[in-house]
């Protein structure tokens, strides 16, 4: 019998049990990227990790409603209520219109998913998409005595809030303490408290993206658009709110505090972080130059690694740690993963080969359940790989005679080692279309390399197969001649 689903509950801080609020359905949010950049590598680690959640619900049997959405107004820099927003303060430098830099940076996003192997949301709602919903649930909170107007722009009152509900539940912040660490900044005095933030903002009149409202022309507040989307499209409560770590606070303690005040209900049944990368065992950073964007690591045009990497390797890679835990961009780490990619990609191939007997050597149930029982525990990503790979451990012996499989134990095999690395994990099977052209490109090469060898000319023969695999290609030499991978 399957262990159940348990899903680490950041708002609890333990792992639950998961049992959604609709038998058989499932609600997913995602906190989607702020469109004025290209999308980093932290980012596609976020909405990878979450990629094989919605693939394993969905692989459950739950019907999955998955929600992400797109930041296309309302987030000022360094992510406070005052200054410009990020998405304008681009389109001036660049001299173009907001809407073209959301576009172009939209575009990146989704190529890059898509490189992924990520599946699309069900829904991808924008922010600018949504300003009535969002004018709504501001006047929401108004009419439940925890907003108010001030100058053009509407807070939320976070003292008012607390005297019936715990403002710093979910990143285990105590009011007093963060009163006491608020610095006045420029603009505050509008503000009842230091603590509170903005649901709607005054615009001035060279702000780029603005929109009537009750309280005069402005834009939503940053952390009120997934409020107020998740609401639209999931309820006023639904089942699993997921985002970076550095979300937590203040975006996701805001989201609690709208959603609980708006709609009389905690927003979110289990909430769900995922972890940040480093690279070389530093943060990754622009402004320290310690940061490589995904498309550098495809194409091997960066400083930080020896060669290009596959991005179903990249993905792969990021397998090898726990959503929860941080993990080390390092080209030996990725050389690694790559050879364990190519190992489990070489066995499912074997498997598809294998000849039957009448009885199995071992306990092929037992092995299977170990897949689900690694992802039932908070999506145990390296947990399930490692058992994907005793998987193969007997895939190999099976194949060199020295273990034995049923052919109802190989239809089984077959069909969750395909399922679980396909359909949940994400792994595409085919790396790259370019191999059908490099096919022939490596016959002449390898003919021309048995040709130095026939000829003794051991330095050409070398050479040959040194520079091969400098470029990610191994030559393999037996009996029946050689051959490449």
């Amino acid at each position: 019998m399957k262990k159940a689903l348990s899903i680490y509950n950041s708002l609890t801080g333990n792992k639950e049990k998961f049992t959604p609020l609709n038998d058989g359905f499932v609600g997913l949010y995602v906190c989607g990227p702020t469109v004025y950049s290209n999308v980093h590598l932290g980012n596609c680690r976020t909405f990878i990790s979450f990629d094989i959640v919605y693939r394993y619900l969905t692989y459950l049997g739950y019907k999955v409603r998955y929600v992400r959405n797109i930041t296309d107004v309302g987030h000022l820099v360094d992510d406070a209520d005052q200054g410009e927003d990020k998405i304008a303060k681009k389109a001036r430098l660049e001299q173009l219109e907001p809407m073209e830099i959301v576009q172009t940076y939209t575009v990146d996003f989704h190529n890059v998913l898509q490189q992924f192997n990520n599946i699309p949301p069900n829904i991808e709602p924008t922010a600018t998409g949504h300003i009535i919903e969002q004018i709504e649930m501001v006047q929401a909170i108004i009419d439940k005595g925890f907003g108010y107007e001030s100058n053009g722009s509407v807070y939320f009152d976070v003292e008012k809030y607390n005297e019936s509900h715990p403002y710093g539940e979910l990143s285990g912040r105590k009011i007093e303490d963060l009163i006491s660490n608020t610095r006045d900044l420029d603009g505050q005095s509008e503000k009842r408290a230091p603590l509170d933030f903005a649901l709607w903002k005054n615009a001035s009149d060279e702000h780029l993206m603005k929109w009537p409202s009750p309280w005069g022309i402005g834009f939503p507040g940053w952390h009120l658009e997934c409020s107020a989307m998740s609401t639209k499209y999931l309820g006023k409560q639904f089942d699993i709110h997921g985002g970076g770590m550095d979300l937590k606070f203040p975006h996701h303690e805001c989201e609690i505090a709208q959603g609980t005040s708006a709609n009389g209900i905690s927003p979110v049944k289990y909430w769900m972080h995922g972890n940040m990368l480093t690279l070389n065992g530093k943060k990754m950073s622009k402004s320290t130059g310690n940061s490589i964007l995904p498309h550098e690591l495809f194409s091997g045009e960066n400083d930080f690694m020896d060669k290009a990497f596959d991005p179903m390797v990249v993905r792969f890679f990021m397998m090898q740690a726990n959503y929860r835990s941080t993990l080390d961009f390092t080209s030996e780490a990725l050389l690694a993963a790559e050879k364990g990619f190519n190992k489990l990609m070489e066995a499912l191939t074997t498997l598809s080969k294998l000849e039957t007997k009448e009885k199995s050597s071992i306990d092929v149930n037992a092995l299977v359940e170990n897949f689900y029982s690694a992802m039932n525990d908070d999506f145990n990503a390296p947990i399930l790989v490692a058992n994907l790979f005793e998987a193969v451990k007997f895939i190999n012996s099976v194949k060199d005679n020295n273990a034995t499989i049923s052919k109802t134990d190989l239809q089984l095999l077959s069909k969750e080692m395909n399922g679980f690395i396909v359909d949940v994990l994400g792994i595409s099977l085919v790396q790259n279309s370019s191999d059908d052209k490099l096919a022939p490109v490596m016959d002449l090469v390898l003919d021309l390399r048995q040709e130095a060898r026939t000829n003794k000319d051991w330095t050409t023969s070398d050479k040959i197969r040194d520079g091969l695999a400098a470029a990610g290609i191994v030559v393999k030499d037996s009996k029946e001649g050689s051959s490449w991978n």
